[in-house]
């Protein structure tokens, strides 16, 4: 099914495409390409804000079309009570999308991506073993899953993910060179969108109260001053006390794990940091699950 909603338009110079159904999509983006135009393509699980809006922006200056996917992808959550909780409003996604440059919106239901259960396993090594991977067993599995049948459905030229998931970007790369040689488009990976305080932009940060979101933003300020403690030379022992001392100095947040990283193998450090090296943090902030990183 295809559907196209002009009332989006009142801020927007054309009419953007909403599918639900592969087939139709996968047709439709053909008839594209056959007028020779390249796909950028921005998979979202929804609850979109100006993170995604950045990454749809990039995405339509280096392309012809613009598909976001919404979906949120049952696989790779390990725990159904952040599955039911995730935050959902499709028709404010559609209205977003519609006025940022999107051309097609693909939204399907779990059962049009998942008619039979995907079975699928990816052995990846250490890149989906480390931090997330041990946390959050299953999850990079479940990525794995959706992310590829995504790029087999719509193909697209080049893919653009947000930084802050650091290492579910270098999760996907590893699962293309393995598992779809077949897919060349270019994964790119695109800055973190910070709110003007520093706060990284989360579609989790909506269950944030007010004092929690306040407290979020010790995060971010101590990733900031473990850059400048790299830069100015700080050793890697040093850095990692400062930062869980300074998380644990507020009562809301607990750290789960700091781990100062090979910005390309994600396995640990035991040379200079100096363009080497990321830092990745998760933090609970009250019972919401933050993540970031900063590269050093």
């Amino acid at each position: 099914m295809s559907l196209s909603f002009s009332y989006f338009a009142q801020n927007f110079n054309k009419k953007m495409e909403i599918f639900k159904e592969i087939e139709p999509l996968k047709k439709r983006l053909q008839e594209l390409r056959s007028k020779g135009q390249t796909i950028g393509f921005v998979a979202t699980m929804g609850a979109l804000h100006q993170g995604h809006i950045s990454l749809v922006e990039r995405a339509s200056q280096e392309n012809d079309i613009v598909v976001v996917s919404i979906f949120v992808n049952p696989t790779q959550f390990n725990n159904k009570e952040d599955l039911e909780k995730y935050p959902r409003d499709l028709d404010a996604d559609y209205s977003l999308l519609a006025n940022n440059e999107c051309d097609i919106v693909f939204s399907p239901s779990v059962e049009e991506i998942y008619p039979i259960p995907d079975t699928r396993q990816f052995e990846l090594g250490s890149v989906s073993e480390v931090m997330e991977g041990k946390y959050r067993p299953g999850h990079f599995n479940g990525v794995c899953q959706i992310v590829s049948k995504l790029f087999a459905i719509i193909n697209p030229n080049k893919a653009y993910f947000g930084q802050k998931d650091y290492q579910q970007i270098a999760v996907i790369r590893a699962m293309a060179r393995k598992y779809m040689p077949e897919f060349l488009g270019e994964i790119i990976s695109c800055p973190i969108k910070r709110e003007a305080d520093g706060l990284a932009l989360s579609s989790r940060n909506v269950h944030l109260s007010p004092e929690q979101r306040q407290s979020a933003l010790l995060i971010s300020k101590t990733l900031f001053k473990a850059k400048e403690m790299s830069d100015n030379g700080e050793n890697q022992k040093s850095i990692v006390s400062f930062i869980k001392k300074n998380i644990s100095s507020d009562a809301n947040l607990c750290l789960e794990y700091v781990e100062i990283v090979d910005k390309n193998t994600l396995l640990p450090i035991t040379t200079t940091l100096k363009n080497k090296a990321v830092i990745c943090i998760t933090v609970y902030d009250g019972k919401t699950r933050l993540i970031d990183n900063i590269l050093l």
